[in-house]
């Protein structure tokens, strides 16, 4: 991922922060508890696409 894309991503729906999980592949908000996938180095930031978090899953 571009580090200058990432500085400028924000959630979709909160707007908040991202945090990139580089070995999962996802852009997560910790707020909303949603990771958004990256397919072929391309962040989809799209709510339908989003993966709720479980309640016991840890981000970093």
């Amino acid at each position: 991922m571009d580090k200058k894309l990432l500085d400028i991503l924000v959630c979709p729906l909160c707007k908040g922060p991202l945090v990139y999980l580089k070995d999962a592949k996802e852009l997560v908000c910790k707020a909303d508890r949603l990771a958004y996938p990256i397919r072929d180095d391309i962040p989809v930031m799209l709510e339908e696409e989003a993966r709720a978090l479980a309640a016991d899953e840890e981000i970093a």
